[in-house]
């Protein structure tokens, strides 16, 4: 076994790696960029160096100076991770000739499958069952158009070089077929320095189900078992499972065989995953061989009991597989969650901020958190947006998904847009709760997804008891800090000599503002709501509450008791209930006049980002949802359309620049506004005479 190993990656992969060589004794090399300087794997490594800039092509795509690190701290072997230079067969020959152990497979195995095209012509050869396509050499525009035809649509483009959704898109029409190439060519040379492409089938109401494959230097190769992946949007996978819902064995085991004999068509050792799209009837075609370890492989971990990334090890230091095929066990059922930095109410347009709050369920054998963030870490736009990985494990599937529910709904992230409300809906939707999994369950479940959730009315009555426990626990502090922590001026509990004290504040949710009032009576306070200031409050209700050791608020409305948390954030208020969370606004009374206030015609940068196509010019006319540029941001392209018909009234930027988030992009000028512009500016008859 090695005495040191680098890891060639960052977040939650390369903490997982660190976590796993440590338990077997072996010392571990981090290595970061500027971004990363306090990151988390840097702070669990033995070692770190730093590599470069914080533009992953200045850092973790550099395989001279990963090696150059290697050397240095005397690594015998580099684990790349997942991402970056994980299947770059360039850095695994570099490897080699350096006399560094690749802990991944042999570079003709990454050159084999890393070419699409090429890798299903291999498995043809090896009978492994293909999607009907177009996977050859003429990439003329004509030719691949034509192809598409015969085929027949909807066809999916897809690059040849490609993973992670990137330069890949369903084309439903023969009329939108080559702006959709065009894109997808882009985006491949963008991410993968190929813009290559092939085209096959869109098998519609499809499942994603993948094989985890292990393979030694010795003959040995095995299947551990299937994933389902089709929980997924724009083409990036949201949740998966293990195993597969709904396959039977017989299933099972042909797909398992298929994935062997692809991997072994190949030379391969090491971990990896071969990929099939499963049609509704059943029958399962080859997709691709992710050549890496892959982002879902806890949930192999869960159901076998294995550690994988222990595999990669031993098999990359010579030794052969640990168990043959029929040893590996499979029991239970597991699902992971991705967490995201994104908004999935913004299309899941990925968040850049700060973590002000980061908390998790704490680990227990049937569940398990992979992050390689902490609170008060910064997201930023230069990595993929994933925060963590919420994986759970139940004896049944039904068992799993309400773990994972239970896990969700005690997670906290305040300090950037994230996708945990979202995950909370899917996980409780019908399909997914079902099992009617495909492909497009996400679009088919967008009534319940992205309905307009209302918070209850006591949820603002929650609000104003954190707003006084906030003030009571600051004039406690300050009496303390004068010398007088038992005077009872220091007291904020409402009591008046002569009549109740009443308070008011103002919250917001989803532009709905509401004024609350508060008044002490007893030993409990009663609140009510007022539709103006100069109003009286009518309707009161009695409200106890109670703070725990936590922090957390037990409130009593009615009789019912329930458990309130509220982390502030500047003017936010988010509110953590047993079912989900709300995000309010405290609205300050200087702040009411600009409620309304709003940037009409102006397109700007919903984040830090590279404009990379700029569709339209000053002057030009645009209907409402018409592409103007496209932006690229955290290893993906983001189309900016038009909010409103009009006319292009200036244009500040142009492809190759680099915008700031809040930038303004373009400014349109709406229909109405253009016509009595041009009105007002045309001479008049007299001025023609």
């Amino acid at each position: 076994m090695f005495q040191k190993i680098l890891i060639a990656n960052r977040g939650e992969i390369a903490c997982r790696v660190i976590q796993t060589a440590r338990r077997l004794g072996i010392r571990t090399v981090a290595v970061y960029s500027d971004a990363d300087r306090t990151a988390r794997h840097v702070r669990l490594a033995d070692e770190a160096v730093h590599i470069g800039a914080a533009p992953a092509r200045d850092s973790y795509l550099r395989s001279d100076a990963i090696l150059a690190a290697a050397k240095r701290t005397g690594a015998e072997a580099i684990h790349p991770g997942y991402g970056f230079l994980s299947e770059n067969e360039q850095f695994a020959e570099a490897c080699r000739a350096a006399g560094i152990v690749f802990i991944g497979p042999p570079p003709e195995a990454i050159r084999a499958m890393g070419d699409k095209a090429h890798a299903k012509a291999l498995m043809a050869i090896a009978g492994v069952p293909l999607t009907p396509g177009y996977h050859g050499d003429d990439q003329r525009d004509e030719r691949l158009l034509a192809e598409a035809e015969r085929i027949g649509f909807p066809v999916l483009i897809k690059a040849t070089a490609g993973g992670g959704g990137k330069g890949m898109r369903r084309v439903d029409r023969r009329e939108d077929f080559l702006a959709a190439l065009t894109a997808c060519r882009r985006e491949a040379a963008a991410a993968f320095g190929d813009d290559r492409v092939l085209v096959e089938r869109y098998v519609l109401e499809p499942r994603h189900v993948e094989i985890q494959v292990f393979a030694d230097r010795h003959g040995n190769a095995v299947y551990l078992f299937e994933r389902d992946c089709s929980v997924q949007r724009r083409h990036q996978k949201v949740l998966e499972e293990a195993p597969a819902p709904g396959l039977s064995d017989a299933e099972r085991r042909a797909m398992g065989e298929a994935a062997v004999a692809a991997a072994r068509a190949v030379g391969y050792e090491g971990a990896g995953t071969v990929e099939f799209i499963r049609a509704p009837d059943g029958a399962f075609y080859f997709m691709e061989m992710n050549t890496r370890l892959q982002v879902e492989h806890p949930v192999t971990e869960m159901i076998t009991g294995l550690d994988l990334v222990e595999w990669q090890l031993r098999v990359a230091a010579g030794e052969p597989l640990p168990l043959a095929q029929e040893q590996i066990p499979c029991h239970g059922h597991a699902i992971e969650a991705r967490l995201y930095a994104e908004d999935p109410e913004k299309g899941f347009l990925p968040a850049t901020g700060k973590l002000a709050v980061l908390e998790f369920p704490p680990e227990a054998p049937d569940l398990r958190v992979d992050t390689g963030v902490t609170a008060g870490d910064t997201i930023t736009p230069y990595y993929d947006p994933m925060i963590a990985k919420l994986i759970v494990w139940g004896e049944t599937r039904e068992a799993a998904r309400r773990k994972l529910e239970a896990a969700l709904n005690a997670t906290r992230i305040v300090g950037v847009a994230n996708n945990v409300e979202f995950l909370l809906r899917l996980v409780a939707a019908p399909s997914f709760r079902d099992a009617r999994l495909t492909t497009a369950l996400i679009e088919r479940e967008q009534n319940w997804l992205f309905a307009t959730r209302t918070p209850p009315e006591w949820a603002w009555w929650a609000l104003a008891c954190a707003e006084l426990e906030r003030e009571a626990q600051a004039a406690r502090a300050q009496a303390v800090a004068r010398g007088e922590p038992h005077s009872p001026w220091a007291a904020v509990d409402g009591w008046r000599l002569n009549a109740p004290a009443e308070r008011r504040w103002r919250f917001r949710y989803r532009g709905e503002t509401r004024i609350v009032c508060a008044r002490r009576q007893a030993r409990t306070w009663s609140f009510a709501f007022v539709a103006d200031e100069s109003q009286p409050a009518e309707r009161w209700a009695e409200v106890r509450y109670q703070v725990e050791p936590d922090g957390a608020l037990l409130l009593e409305v009615d009789g019912l008791r329930t458990r309130v948390e509220v982390v502030v954030q500047g003017e936010q208020r988010h509110l953590f209930l047993t079912d989900g969370a709300f995000r309010f606004e405290a609205v300050a009374e200087e702040w009411r006049g600009g409620e309304a206030a709003a940037t009409e015609g102006q397109v700007t940068a919903p984040m830090p980002g590279r404009v990379i196509a700029v569709s339209v010019q000053t002057g030009d006319k645009v209907a409402v949802g018409q592409p103007l540029l496209t932006l690229e941001a955290m290893k993906m392209e983001h189309t900016l359309t038009a909010p409103a018909a009009g006319v292009v009234a200036a244009v500040h930027c142009a492809a190759g620049d680099q915008v700031s988030d809040g930038a303004v992009l373009v400014e349109i000028q709406a229909a109405e506004a253009s016509e009595q512009a041009n009105a007002a500016s045309a001479p008049s008859k007299e001025e023609e005479r």
